[in-house]
């Protein structure tokens, strides 16, 4: 305990000087997150400088051993510094799907030639990843994916088409579903592989929602050559590394409804609304809303909590994050409901300046996709109750 509190006391002063003032605050656009990739560009000079003090202390992913250019903690120290960064505001130096979803996914069934090729460049920001899932006709049926990969000596000949692939349009490499025997069955027969974007026969469509604004993409591949090399875990055995990486993904979803995502609601509210005589919202029962949401909110931050203390036990259920990524995503929901709710008709503003674009609308409205993305609520709670509550099947 006493190495342990050393550690955070260390931590506490290394992040108060390294940490720039900017970075400590809540992010306010698109811009204010950093991705990484070939093709990234810095929205600040404290971002820039945030980004690559975290990074040479191996701290973009501090948990990550570093020979694979993480930071080499244990679990406690990694929730020590989750912990200091919380308490200053600090923003995370850098999101990334090769953290949340394919990192823990290499570092299970990867070898160890992949490992080293891949991890470095994930935790540097080298690299920017996108995900190949769901197809047209296989979204919460994952499993009945088409997308082919024919062999060819050294080498898989893939055809098909993705969507919903996040950003595909800003990937530099893609994680990737493919068929690799089509006459096994549904859940057998399927590969997961990796390969850049700028291949031969690779393209993407972005697809337009209803906020005006999406990350979405349609990805097609005509006759894109890989390495066989480039498959990850056993070849038609993808739908295990498949499902690891759900929960992975699942877990990053339900962070959405964590604390600290931009001012307090009671805040935003209040300019909206007013105070009373005695500084409260003056809005009983908005007031009373707000309340039950920030219980709800610490009630998901300790569920995190402990699924991580859990996981790093060992003692972790792998369906736990399916609950997670439910609870996450109604509560971010919620969250969106009550901001329009605060800001009365000002929130129906689409296109003004004062509106920064009809900012809290779009934003609003693309919280409807929170709860079909990664796997529609209907399907977690299915999970849940099959998986964790032991209910029998109708």
């Amino acid at each position: 305990m006493a190495d342990l509190e050393k550690f955070r006391q260390e931590t506490r002063a290394w992040l108060n000087a390294n940490c720039p003032p900017e970075m400590r605050r809540p992010m306010a656009s698109d811009e204010d997150t950093f991705w990484g990739g070939r093709n990234a560009k810095f929205a600040s000079e404290a971002q820039r400088v945030w980004f690559e003090r975290m990074r040479d202390k191996g701290w973009t992913v501090p948990h990550w051993p570093k020979q694979y250019g993480g930071g080499g903690l244990d679990g406690e120290e990694a929730k020590i510094v989750r912990q200091e960064m919380a308490a200053i505001g600090a923003r995370a130096p850098l999101t990334s799907f090769g953290i949340s979803m394919l990192g823990p996914a290499l570092l299970k069934y990867g070898t160890e030639e992949q490992k080293r090729e891949h991890l470095p460049k994930i935790t540097a920001g080298l690299i920017r990843w996108c995900q190949g899932y769901s197809e047209p006709n296989a979204g919460s049926d994952l499993a009945s994916l088409q997308t082919r990969a024919e062999s060819d000596g050294d080498h898989y000949i893939i055809n098909g088409q993705k969507i919903w692939t996040s950003y595909a349009n800003y990937a530099d490499w893609i994680f990737c579903l493919v068929r690799t025997d089509p006459a096994a069955k549904k859940h057998d027969g399927i590969s997961f592989i990796l390969f850049d974007m700028a291949s031969p026969g690779v393209s993407t469509k972005p697809i337009l929602l209803i906020s005006g604004y999406s990350p979405f993409c349609e990805t097609f591949f005509d006759n894109v050559r890989v390495p066989k090399s480039h498959v990850v875990g056993q070849v038609n055995r993808g739908w295990d590394v498949a499902k690891y990486l759900l929960q992975h993904e699942r877990a990053m979803i339900s962070g959405m409804g964590e604390r600290g995502v931009g001012r307090p609601l009671g805040q935003v509210a209040a300019d909206s609304i007013g105070a009373d005589a005695q500084g409260r919202l003056d809005d009983p029962l908005l007031r009373g809303q707000i309340a039950q949401f920030e219980v709800d909110e610490a009630a998901l931050a300790a569920a995190a909590e402990r699924m991580i203390d859990l996981t790093k036990a060992g003692q972790g259920h792998p369906a736990f994050s399916s609950a997670m990524k439910y609870y996450g995503t109604e509560l971010n929901k919620r969250r969106y409901e009550i901001l329009m709710s605060a800001a009365g008709i000002d929130a129906l503003e689409w296109e003004s300046e004062r509106s920064r674009g009809g900012a809290r609308p779009r934003a609003w409205l693309r919280t409807k996709a929170n709860s079909i993305e990664g796997g529609t609520s209907e399907v977690m709670l299915g999970i849940v109750a099959k998986r964790i509550l032991d209910l029998p099947g109708a």
